[in-house]
């Protein structure tokens, strides 16, 4: 068994290399993850979010909300695409380059499956506070839940709201955005409750 210091890690020149095969790959710490097209439920919530995002970015001028596919280089062993992504206009000018962003958003959100549960919850979260993106949201479809990691320092705080009880969602990051948790996770067919 190999260590993890006889391990070779993978570039982002590397991963360039790799041949389109319609998934998603990424790098943490030159690891290569590889992931399965998500399910519908995931492409609803991920589709719900950016239809109450996108709109408020566009009309506020503030930034520019982005959906993965889209590569998010941290470094050349950090390479992630982020179910959503939000830059604010001064970020999205500073990092943001015709085929990717060399560097952090002010918000990556990532929606759970089962394949990607322990990589979002543990090793991306880890990789977003190392890197400094400033809100971290981490969505559970099955849970109903979003789990709120705010930048407070050099640490994420954290806390979770459910969709029961009417729950809102606001951050510092989109002003005057405030956000339905019963929207976020509305399936077409699917009474509100």
């Amino acid at each position: 068994m190999q260590s993890a210091a006889q391990r070779v890690r993978m570039t982002y020149r590397d991963l360039l290399k790799l041949p389109d095969d319609g998934l998603r790959h990424e790098l943490i710490n030159g690891e290569h993850f590889v992931t399965p097209s998500p399910v519908s439920r995931h492409q609803i919530v991920l589709g719900n979010l950016y239809r109450i995002i996108a709109p408020h970015v566009h009309a506020c001028g503030c930034g520019v909300a982005l959906f993965a596919p889209f590569d998010v280089v941290f470094s050349q062993y950090d390479v992630v695409e982020p179910d959503l992504v939000y830059f604010s206009m001064e970020r999205y000018h500073e990092v943001v380059t015709e085929k990717n962003a060399q560097g952090p958003p002010n918000l990556a959100v990532e929606i759970l499956s089962p394949t990607t549960r322990r990589r979002d919850e543990v090793l991306k979260r880890r990789l977003y506070e190392r890197m400094a993106v400033e809100e971290y949201w981490i969505v559970d479809t099955k849970a109903e839940t979003v789990r709120v990691h705010r930048l407070e320092g050099a640490t994420y705080a954290r806390f979770e709201l459910p969709k029961s009880g009417g729950r809102i969602l606001s951050t510092p990051q989109l002003p005057d955005l405030t956000i339905q948790l019963s929207d976020v996770f509305e399936v077409p067919g699917q009474r509100a409750g």
